[in-house]
């Protein structure tokens, strides 16, 4: 028995060492490293997928009730709006989002993915799908970032959190309700008749009135948002913000949400600023002397500014730019660079009214997205202006809203990507990443080009003169530096609200400081008083305007490099494809100051902006001269194809597809469906008809 055993033994130990037998040990041990691998994919995608539509909803929930707040709906039997339903909705969404288990469970599978439990040497034991791995790799990971952004890792910072977004939810209410305007006579102590108005009224009295005192009255009539909002939960909203950004570990409240959003402090952006802040410093003091210089003393109230420098102009202006026709106008102009909307739905309130929020703004009640069995979600989309076109210069205020917001919409339209999280539009996802690709096409209004070719006398499809845009060039291209100041204003003005001792957050320190900036940056009073931007009161908008700076930098940036490529941006149909390819597609997953320099070719910086600024009006008069010219004479060319040989240029001509269903909304009015009008422009038809008839009703009631 003994001999056999050690026989046996023998046999196996050899077996064992043989070549033969050890692929046989390999095999098996493959087999189950495999197994065990496959066993880990499919948990981590069943993880995800879970996520993914848990989150779609309260994301859905929220932005229903964020919707219906803000353009003030009426609550019916199948939907009911609140501020306490905003709150309790936006409660779900961050609770999903702060879940620890959630966070660590992600950080877990993310880390068995890339080699640690399911193989070595960075994931051997992965297999199958490498794309459908990596896709579940980077869901992971915006899963990941996404939380450590909503991290409430405390009680405390959670009660924190839930008391700020009640106070938010019942000042936002309050604000919209607000009994906003004018006094007609201001130099009646207060005597006069009171005259309701929107914030954007107010502004657009300020810049083409040609009364000073009305100009003024609608000054003061911005002034009282401040002290409203200060007495109404913003200095609680202040010290609570900080409380919650010092309880997670930052210095403040600014600290804390341009670190979420952008990837960088407090301290890196202020370096980022601070530059442009020394460098444009001379221009805006050589602004305002020339403005003194032109047209005295008094040009320098913050309710004269804007109407020397273009309110006459303005009214040259305004026949070219009808509101009614500014949406087919967009439509035209995006279609003709190339952008679509990848089948999206898109609900359009674009008209001023009594109790709607006042400042436009787009957001997505459905993200887009792919799923992990390749199907597509297209994005469903909110966005608003605050047009009123029965007021002059309004139409060319609206028109800009809409290209603005509408750039938004195109932009996380085409975000293709495996999970929601990327085409979201709050942190991680970089405010300057989200704000560059509008501004960049709203800033085609401005263009000459763009102007030649779009804007247009409705009744006799004439395009603008350029001696119209020569005078606007030389009432504004002195001045264009203020627009740079007023957006830094804000940003100073949050940092230094926040670095505020707690002792310190009073109300009437909060309107000091507001003054104290205003002079700082602009060099007197500003005609958008700093209190009276609505960001700083909306939560998901605080601490957001650096965004804006950022953005314009990139835009500057973004154009040189179209420019020197092409020759020409305006109806260049490369400039929707390059978009969506190298700056749309990838949604939150890449940094943006990457995304400019891969694109730009360079790190992105002030310079192209701060040279434009620079630019003297005679330089610019001349290369716009040149663009409009050459557009002219292009649109000329294109009428007489069309004709067969003969024609005019004719505004109107030819149907065009964005590849998106539009609805046309007033409040609770449908006016317009895409879908059942047959096509957008039949929409866009409709929508005309509707504002004529507004207009017409306005006018009789005037009468």
């Amino acid at each position: 028995i003994a001999s056999h055993r050690i026989a046996s033994h023998r046999m196996l130990r050899g077996l064992l060492l043989s070549p033969t037998s050890r692929k046989i040990m390999s095999s098996s041990a493959a087999a189950a490293s495999s197994s065990s691998s496959s066993d880990a994919l499919a948990s981590a995608q069943a993880f995800v997928n879970d996520f993914n539509e848990r989150y779609s909803s309260v994301h859905h929930s929220f932005e229903e009730q964020f919707w219906g707040t803000k353009m003030a709906l009426e609550s019916t039997d199948d939907r009911e709006y609140s501020a306490s339903l905003l709150a309790s909705t936006k409660k779900d969404m961050e609770d999903l989002l702060s879940d620890p288990n959630i966070l660590k469970t992600a950080t877990e599978y993310r880390a068995k993915l890339s080699g640690g439990d399911a193989g070595e040497e960075g994931g051997e034991g992965r297999h199958g799908d490498d794309d459908d791995d990596d896709d579940l790799i980077k869901t992971l990971d915006v899963i990941i970032r996404t939380c450590e952004c909503n991290s409430m890792p405390t009680p405390e910072s959670k009660s924190i959190r839930e008391e700020t977004n009640r106070i938010e939810s019942s000042l936002e209410m309050k604000r919209n309700g607000m009994e906003l305007g004018y006094y007609d006579d201001p130099n009646s102590g207060g005597g006069g008749r009171f005259v309701s108005a929107s914030s954007v009224a107010l502004r657009n009295m300020m810049r083409t009135s040609p009364d000073e005192s009305s100009r003024r009255a609608a000054f003061e009539g911005l002034r009282t948002i401040g002290p409203f909002v200060c007495s109404n939960g913003f200095v609680e909203i202040v010290k609570l913000r900080n409380k919650l950004a010092r309880e997670l570990g930052f210095e403040d409240y600014y600290d804390y949400t341009v670190t979420n959003a952008e990837g960088f402090g407090k301290g890196r952006l202020f370096e980022i600023l601070d530059g442009l802040e020394v460098g444009t410093r001379p221009l805006m003091e050589e602004g305002r002397r020339e403005l003194e210089r032109r047209f005295g003393p008094t040009a320098l109230e913050p309710w004269n500014m804007g109407y020397m420098m273009a309110g006459s102009v303005i009214k040259k202006m305004d026949p070219y730019f009808p509101f009614s026709k500014s949406v087919e106008r967009y439509v035209r102009s995006y279609a003709a660079m190339g952008i679509g909307y990848e089948n999206a739905t898109m609900s359009l309130d674009l008209l001023d009214r009594s109790g709607k929020y006042s400042n436009g703004f787009c957001h997505w009640p459905v993200p887009a997205w792919v799923k992990p069995d390749g199907t597509w979600v297209p994005s469903r989309t909110n966005f608003t202006s605050l047009a009123d076109p029965t007021a002059v210069g309004s139409g060319l205020t609206a028109l800009t809203t809409l290209m603005h917001e509408a750039g938004h919409a195109a932009h996380f339209a085409n975000i293709r990507q495996p999970s929601p999280l990327f085409s979201q539009e709050r942190a991680p996802t970089s405010v300057a990443y989200a704000e560059n690709q509008s501004m960049f096409l709203d800033s085609l209004v401005g263009d000459a080009a763009w102007r030649a070719k779009y804007a247009r006398h409705p009744a006799t499809g004439a395009p603008i003169p350029f001696e119209v845009i020569e005078e606007e060039i030389r009432s504004t291209q002195p001045f264009a530096v203020f627009a740079l100041r007023g957006m830094l204003a804000v940003s100073y003005y949050e940092k230094a609200l926040y670095e505020l001792e707690e002792e310190e957050v009073t109300e009437a320190r909060m309107i000091s400081l507001a003054d104290e900036i205003e002079t700082k940056i602009q060099g007197g009073p500003s005609p958008r008083p700093l209190l009276s931007v609505p960001h700083l009161v909306s939560d998901e908008a605080s601490c957001y305007y650096q965004g804006y700076t950022l953005a314009e930098m990139s835009v500057h940036q973004t154009r040189e490099y179209f420019k020197n490529k092409y020759g020409y941006i305006v109806d260049n149909p490369n400039v929707g494809p390059t978009l969506t390819e190298k700056y749309w597609r990838c949604g939150n997953s890449r940094m943006f100051l990457d995304l400019v320099r891969d694109l730009t070719g360079k790190e992105l910086s002030g310079d192209a902006w701060t040279e434009s600024l620079k630019e003297t009006a005679d330089g610019k008069i001349e290369t716009e001269r040149k663009e409009y010219d050459e557009m002219i004479q292009k649109c000329k060319a294109e009428a007489k194809a069309a004709a067969g040989g003969g024609g005019e240029s004719k505004e109107g001509d030819g149907e065009v597809d964005l590849k998106m269903n539009v609805r046309f909304v007033d409040g609770d009015v449908v006016i317009a469906d895409s879908e059942k009008c047959g096509s957008l422009l039949e929409a866009c038809k409709e929508f005309e008809f509707f504002v004529a008839a507004r207009v017409a009703e306005k006018a009789s009631s005037n009468s």
